[in-house]
């Protein structure tokens, strides 16, 4: 039997006037970034859910742990299966100090079926130039389970990987942490790059400021200079310019998603007058297995027969006349057609070559 997904319109019905976010919701300071730090790391307590004895360089990363606590091991003297290899990965705040802790982030490398239980030992972690940052340890916390037994396998979400709260202890300065005492101007950069965003941009930092402070240089960067009164305290600075609304000008967008039938259009798409006729030819193959049974003392054997049917339907396509410029006419038309995901893409893709859809369309 033939199913499709109900469609499902999540329209984003905005107002004709530009969208107002705050200047930290679109944008950062250049230079005021997160830092991520990674190393490889061995979880041990495990339920002989660990690595397996095929991996050997789970058995040479325990052993060597245990040879740097004066313990003499061969690696041909561990067999257990409670350690596993992972890697572990942090980010880390712009503004961090020695002795501040983040959570991490840790993930199997190798054949462990569960990290349950596990508990991170001492792990070196490490910046972009190689730069001991941080180390990590604790127990990790799991959201998901597996078990088999007999040939019986449950399993839940993904239990070769967690995290570790607080697991990162830092232990070196941000050498690369911007000197705000000395600036005197700061670069402003959009998220989502667009010469009228960084127009606005600019425009309402100086009315908020009262003077010809903020310049857009391109697309995505603002040159913002810092008044004279305001240098040396640029947390007071930051959080004035974060403060400023801007008016948002967005690319008219459709994003659809064909799997689960969503389509979100933004409140800019604009909708010229089209007519629209829709139809489909849908074949179905039915295949029915049949025995056949030869007569009494007929000497003949019993066989197998497989049947096939085809039915063919077609619908009737509908001409439908969609006018107005508003979102909610291309809506109610396409519902109305009784239009299936599967046919909404090849639809929108056709009214956009039209020309009657002056928008972007996006399919995850």
């Amino acid at each position: 039997m033939l199913r499709s997904l109900p469609l499902l319109f999540l329209g984003l019905f905005f107002a004709t006037d530009a969208l107002a976010a705050r200047a930290k919701d679109v944008g950062r300071f250049f230079g005021v970034r997160e830092n991520t730090l990674t190393g490889p790391g061995l979880v041990v307590g495990l339920r002989r859910t660990g690595d397996s004895s095929r991996n050997l360089a789970t058995l040479r990363s325990l052993v060597s742990r245990l040879q740097g606590q004066g313990l003499s091991l061969g690696i041909d003297d561990v067999t257990s299966r409670n350690a596993a290899m992972v890697m572990v990965r942090a980010t880390l705040p712009p503004d961090y100090r020695p002795g501040d802790r983040v959570d991490v982030t840790v993930a199997s490398t190798a054949d462990a079926s569960s990290l349950e239980g596990g508990i991170l030992v001492w792990t070196p972690m490490f910046d972009q130039g190689n730069q001991l940052v941080a180390v990590a340890e604790g127990p990790l916390i799991v959201g998901g389970f597996a078990a088999d037994a007999a040939g019986n396998a449950i399993r839940k979400n993904s239990p070769t990987a967690g995290i570790v709260p607080g697991g990162a202890l830092i232990e070196r300065e941000n050498h690369r942490a911007v000197d705000y005492a000395s600036l005197e101007a700061i670069d402003f950069v959009l998220d989502k790059p667009d010469f009228a965003t960084s127009d606005a941009l600019a425009t309402a930092v100086n009315e908020a400021f009262g003077s010809e402070i903020a310049a857009p240089l391109t697309a995505s960067t603002v040159r913002i200079q810092i008044p004279e009164e305001l240098r040396g305290r640029f947390p007071t600075f930051a959080s004035r310019v974060e403060a400023v609304e801007v008016e948002l000008d967005a690319p008219a967008r459709v994003v659809i998603s064909e799997r689960t039938g969503t389509v979100v259009m933004g409140g800019n798409v604009q909708i010229s007058p089209v007519a629209v006729a829709h139809g489909g030819l849908t074949v179905q193959v039915r295949r029915v297995n049949q025995l056949s049974q030869p007569a009494p003392l007929s000497l003949g054997t019993t066989a197998s027969v497989s049947n096939s049917q085809i039915e063919a339907e077609e619908k009737e396509g509908q001409l439908v006349l969609v006018e107005g410029a508003q979102i909610g006419d291309l809506v109610a038309a396409l519902n109305t057609m009784g239009v299936k995901p599967r046919d909404l893409v090849v639809i929108l893709q056709a009214i956009r070559e039209a020309g009657a859809l002056q928008a972007e369309i996006v399919a995850l």
